[in-house]
């Protein structure tokens, strides 16, 4: 085999079409030693690190932010309690105030209860204390029973105690007389009242059935015997 190398001017080249190349460029002499620090001086320089003085600052700021936060978050559940807080006290208040009140119309009515019986106690000393000092009040009583019947009834009889018999005779003389009214002692009628019957009716006057009406009005059934 023969290692003799061709001869010739075109021994080692031959016609290379320009599509069977593709990408290319011609090589300068420098290329490989240029290009690393190209390729240096196009990738990113990593940021420096921060001082002692930016740290501190970071380190404030974050702090001052988590202040803010939690102050921001503290007045919300501070105003949630307050709420919470303001519409437990209106309700204890309305409770508070409704036991109040009806403590006080029982109260009321314990007093009002009171004062009817005190006034019904000293009516009836009062009462009592004028019959035994002034008799003679009965034949007023009597003249006003006789009135009271109507006009048109017969056989009007009045009944009275034996002791006020006199004193009705005397001071309703003329008011019997003016009705032809017949004047009768009776035993069960009590010192002071008056029994009046006719044909229509009958007026009742004693002290009892007067006491009645009178406790009535002040609203109470204390009756005349009775010392409650």
């Amino acid at each position: 085999m023969s290692t003799t190398p061709p001869k010739g001017p075109n021994a080692y080249s031959r016609f290379i079409p320009r599509e069977e190349l593709g990408s290319f460029a011609a090589w300068k002499p420098g290329a490989f030693s240029d290009a690393a620090p190209q390729a240096e001086a196009q990738a990113p320089a990593a940021p420096p690190e921060p001082t002692v003085e930016e740290w501190r600052q970071k380190i404030a700021a974050a702090r001052q932010e988590g202040y803010k936060d939690g102050y921001r978050d503290g007045l919300v559940a501070l105003e949630g309690f307050k709420q919470s807080f303001a519409q437990q006290a209106t309700a204890q208040v309305g409770t508070l105030v409704k036991s109040f009140d009806t403590q006080f119309q029982d109260l009321d009515q314990r007093i009002a209860e009171a004062v009817a019986r005190t006034a019904v106690q000293l009516a009836r000393q009062v009462l009592r204390s004028e019959i035994a000092s002034n008799p003679a009040i009965v034949s007023q009583v009597a003249s006003e029973a006789v009135g009271a019947v109507l006009l048109s009834a017969r056989h009007i009889t009045v009944h009275v105690n034996p002791h006020d018999l006199p004193l009705v005779a005397e001071g309703a003389e003329e008011a019997l007389k003016a009705r032809g009214a017949r004047l009768v002692a009776d035993a069960a009628i009590e010192r002071g009242g008056v029994l009046v019957e006719s044909d229509l009716g009958s007026i009742d006057a004693r002290v009892a059935s007067r006491w009645t009406q009178a406790a009535n009005a002040l609203g109470t059934d204390t009756e005349w015997g009775s010392e409650a």
